[in-house]
């Protein structure tokens, strides 16, 4: 049974829900033939040069050399100052500068900014996202966010979810989700609350949907991307994948304020309050620091205006 709550978005009985060990990878390889598939991994990155080598070489050797379940391996290098576009290079990746892809456009920044040029220099008819500073990361990510794409056609976009480790705990990381996004959206967007990680790196779309929506350019890309497509193409056209456990490098605490405060801005603009765009988060060791959110329009409509 369907229907619209409060704000606008389409709801369903429940969001689908799988896990990676489903995921036979020779299976999958059969239904991206058969569908005529195409898989383009995107890693942004910025100063990861100690991680996204490892990670594009397991993504090569498991899932391109030894079966051929993916396509390209993008990384986009969002403006770094290490070595992190040479270690990828090497290690096989295809890359390329944010601030090359789209130059018409100009330069903006943020984690958002480096999501909509990676679809954008991207290829694949279907397109996953994994964060570039995983330091234990496998080739499973990748399987279970593209097998519910492959497997079911009516799967628009697919969302991970995991335990995250911190401080020698199996269990603790996610601190912003806990304090700021579930409360969100269990206040604001509550078809949304069975979603287990709203603000996870790793998700997979099809490319017409990810083109149709537009990409926060900040941290509140990830839950602004759930927003939208439930909003447009309903939530029962997504799903999401446990994908068991996930280390990656825990932010400090003091860096965490501001990421919430963009979360923030960007759930109220969702929800239809007439909120700023833009705020100051006044904090005693750090003073006031400015904190705003902008977004790209769908990269759809970007494509179609500078069209030959």
């Amino acid at each position: 049974m369907m229907g619209v709550d409060d704000t606008g978005l389409v709801t369903a009985s429940a969001i689908r829900l799988f896990d990676h060990r489903e995921f036979d990878v020779a299976s999958l390889v059969e239904a991206k033939a058969a569908a005529a598939q195409t898989i383009s991994v995107v890693l942004p990155a910025r100063d990861e040069a100690t991680t996204v080598g490892g990670i594009v070489e397991r993504l090569r050797s498991a899932l391109v050399d030894d079966a051929p379940l993916v396509d390209e391996v993008l990384v986009v290098d969002d403006r770094s100052v290490d070595a992190t576009a040479a270690v990828a290079r090497n290690a096989g990746a295809r890359v390329v500068r944010s601030v090359d892809v789209l130059p018409e456009v100009g330069v903006r920044a943020g984690k958002g900014e480096a999501l909509w040029k990676g679809v954008a220099a991207s290829t694949g008819s279907l397109v996953a996202f994994c964060d570039a500073d995983l330091r234990d990361f496998d080739p499973r990510f990748v399987v279970g966010l593209v097998g519910p794409l492959l497997l079911h056609d009516d799967v628009s976009f697919v969302k991970a979810f995991y335990d995250r480790p911190l401080d020698g705990s199996p269990r603790g990381g996610g601190r912003v989700t806990e304090l700021m996004a579930r409360p969100l959206v269990s206040s604001l967007f509550p078809s949304l609350t069975s979603i287990v990680q709203p603000l996870a790196g790793e998700f997979a779309g099809r490319r017409p949907v990810l083109e149709s929506v537009p990409f926060v350019e900040g941290y509140g890309v990830d839950l602004a991307l759930l927003i939208d497509i439930a909003r447009t193409y309903g939530v029962e056209s997504i799903a999401q994948v446990d994908l068991g456990v996930r280390v990656h490098r825990n932010r400090p605490l003091s860096e965490l304020g501001p990421m919430a405060t963009t979360i923030l801005l960007m759930a109220l603009d969702r929800a239809g309050v007439d909120a700023p765009r833009e705020a100051v988060l006044r904090t005693p060791e750090r003073g006031e620091v400015g904190v705003s959110f902008g977004e790209r329009p769908p990269l759809r409509q970007v494509l179609d205006r500078h069209a030959p």
